[in-house]
């Protein structure tokens, strides 16, 4: 047990017992994540992991980072902290998996006004389920007390994550060409962008969010808060068993932002409107903000997360391969020459 305590900390905000106790409590969260190529456990200075390099002839690194944003907000409103983890790995290992790369390990970083040594497991709680379905290890990470700069029931959250990939398996965007399939993997809602507009629609603060929603199946507290869909082990599927030339993982931005950054110049995507398959919480969203369906389509995800490229004669083998491995993914457009990026129609 650790002799380390300070009363004059204590006294200025900052329990460092607290923050014992809360490692503690997260150890069996963490151990769920555990590889066989972890070679410490939590409580070190940094977090080893031996790098098994079998069949890879030139590994290159990849890393991702991101937060949370004010998703958050609603996990403060309804007090419920054990799925936001969720949607921090997400982010950073959605972001990887576009590069071809598989997602090796995860920190995160929990800044709180207030230690309270069981809130901070059950973030961390949702951190370690990412990682599960990541197939990634959470490594390390680090818990800040900052009394008077975060309000004591708030706190931030973020992590990164750190992948690798053969350079000769790195995915290629110019390998593309007009005709090329584009294949979509359906989110699970709002993952985690463009809150800041939906805590503004439905003006969350004062909105009974337990109220059940008919269009929604379940209240709007559920649906805003519903996890970042992991698309981690469907995509290395799909890599084994298809040559894939792109993936672009829709996030802030929407369609107009994204699907363009895995796209070769002078080619666009292009998609009917009518084949896009709208989740009920953004025609929700749609309906109440009076948003313009441009704005909705340049801001949320609208149904579909992942986005992966392929050629047509490839097509059925990736649908049939996402298929088996739980995804519900569909044929979303195709690759036209153009230099409007998105096409929607």
């Amino acid at each position: 047990m650790s002799k380390s305590f300070s009363d004059s900390y204590k006294a200025a905000g900052v329990d460092v017992t607290a923050g014992y106790k809360a490692v503690e409590l997260m150890k069996e969260h963490v151990a769920r994540t555990m590889t066989s190529a972890v070679l410490t456990g939590l409580g070190g200075f940094g977090g080893l992991l031996e790098l098994d390099l079998t069949g890879i002839e030139k590994p290159v690194l990849v890393s991702g980072t991101d937060g949370v944003g004010t998703k958050l907000k609603l996990a403060f409103l309804q007090d419920k902290h054990d799925t936001v983890g969720i949607d921090c790995v997400a982010m950073c290992v959605n972001d990887i998996i576009c590069c071809g790369a598989k997602p090796l390990f995860f920190l995160d970083y929990v800044a709180v006004g207030k230690n309270v040594p069981e809130k901070v497991a059950t973030i961390v709680s949702g951190v370690a389920e990412g990682c599960v379905q990541a197939g990634c290890a959470l490594v390390g990470g680090e818990t800040a007390e900052m009394p008077g700069f975060y309000p004591v029931d708030e706190y931030d959250l973020a992590g990164f994550s750190v992948g690798v990939v053969d350079k000769s398996k790195i995915l290629d965007k110019e390998t593309q060409q007009p005709g090329d399939v584009l294949i979509a993997l359906p989110s699970s809602g709002v993952h985690s962008n463009g809150f800041s507009l939906v805590r503004k629609i439905f003006n969350v603060e004062s909105a009974d969010l337990t109220a059940y929603v008919e269009d929604l199946g379940c209240s709007l507290g559920e649906a805003l808060l519903t996890p970042t869909k992991i698309y981690v082990k469907p995509m290395l599927a799909l890599f084994d068993k298809v040559k894939v030339k792109s993936v672009s993982h829709v996030t802030g931005g929407g369609f107009y932002e994204n699907i363009p950054r895995s796209l070769k110049d002078g080619l666009s995507a292009k998609i009917a409107l009518d084949d896009v398959r709208v989740l009920p919480i953004f025609k929700l969203i749609e309906r109440v903000g009076k948003v313009p369906q441009r704005d909705m389509f340049n801001t949320f995800n609208m149904g579909v997360g992942m986005v992966a490229c392929v050629a047509k004669e490839d097509a059925q083998l990736a649908l049939d391969t996402l298929h088996a491995a739980g995804e519900d993914a569909y044929i979303l457009g195709e690759l036209v020459e153009s230099d409007e990026g998105v096409i929607l129609y």
